[in-house]
């Protein structure tokens, strides 16, 4: 039985998540307001991100070191963190913030499958049942168009991506501090990214962006990026992949919402919205309960 301070760290890691799905959900905005092409938005967004780190580091004279062999890890781990990003932001310029965030929810049901596989455990029977429960709340709360097939294909590898690089995180975070995990897998983000945009030619057409573009990157590098994603990292301690990918499906719920007050389509939240929305998130917070249960069962079995 977990002890009160253990119970109560639970608690506050919780908490935290919370919060930093919704400033996550806040992204899905911010992507549809900036109008750079996806892969230079995720370039500045891992720039600001990695240099507020940066500044962080030395304001708070931090150590930074890490052994070779971890900083590869962490530069290779970089690669899916943007490859992640562009991807979701892929999605939302060739669909809706809505359609990519449903289709970013197909995470936990790719954690589900990944997270027992590459750890060599048995799959959870209420892993599964709990991801294909979200499933069909993805597909009540938006039935899929074809004018949108792009920017599906796209949401549903951005969740692939994302599941890798949060199984990985949760392996590196019992070994480095969240903050330097994040900067270096942010510095990975930037290099891959740049390496890309160079054989592609990429660079012939970057400019500075506009005002508007500018703040809303700064917003996005420092608040959604460099704060977001270490406390996203750092509660990953105490709380399983599997677990972290389902509370992070009130990403879309998050962000549609926020999608539809700032953009003022509000009205065109249907029935179904709210039955698909309801569905995620009773698998959410039904989903711990039920594996207390099972866990008590098995004990007394």
């Amino acid at each position: 039985m977990p002890s009160e301070s253990t119970s109560a760290a639970l608690t506050k890691n919780l908490i935290i998540l919370h919060f930093t799905v919704f400033i996550w959900g806040f992204t899905g905005v911010l992507g549809k307001l900036i109008t750079l092409p996806a892969v230079s938005l995720v370039w500045y967004r891992v720039l600001i991100g990695f240099v507020t780190l940066f500044l962080y580091f030395k304001f708070n004279r931090t150590s930074i070191k890490v052994s070779w062999k971890a900083l590869i890890q962490l530069l290779f781990t970089g690669a899916l963190v943007g490859g992640h990003w562009i991807l979701f932001f892929l999605s939302i310029k060739l669909s809706t913030v809505s359609v990519a965030l449903v289709c970013f929810s197909s995470l936990t049901l790719f954690t589900a499958v990944f997270e027992p596989l590459i750890n060599k455990k048995q799959i959870a029977g209420i892993e599964i049942i709990s991801g294909l429960l979200i499933i069909i709340g993805i597909l009540v709360i938006f039935k899929f168009e074809p004018q949108y097939t792009k920017g599906i294909i796209s949401g549903l590898l951005c969740a692939v991506f994302a599941s890798f690089f949060y199984i990985i995180n949760a392996r590196q975070v019992k070994l480095y501090q969240p903050p330097v995990i994040a900067f270096y897998e942010l510095i990975g983000a930037f290099i891959w990214i740049t390496v890309y945009l160079f054989f592609t030619g990429g660079f012939i057409h970057f400019h500075i962006p506009p005002g508007a573009d500018m703040a809303y990157l700064l917003l996005l590098g420092t608040v959604c990026t460099s704060l977001a994603y270490v406390a996203g990292v750092s509660v990953m301690r105490l709380l399983s992949a599997f677990r972290l990918a389902l509370i992070m499906n009130l990403e879309p719920v998050y962000g549609i919402i926020l999608s539809f007050l700032f953009f003022g389509d509000m009205h065109k939240m249907t029935s179904g919205f709210w039955l698909g929305a309801l569905i995620i998130l009773s698998t959410i917070f039904l989903f711990p309960i039920a594996q207390k249960q099972i866990h008590k069962r098995k004990i007394k079995s």
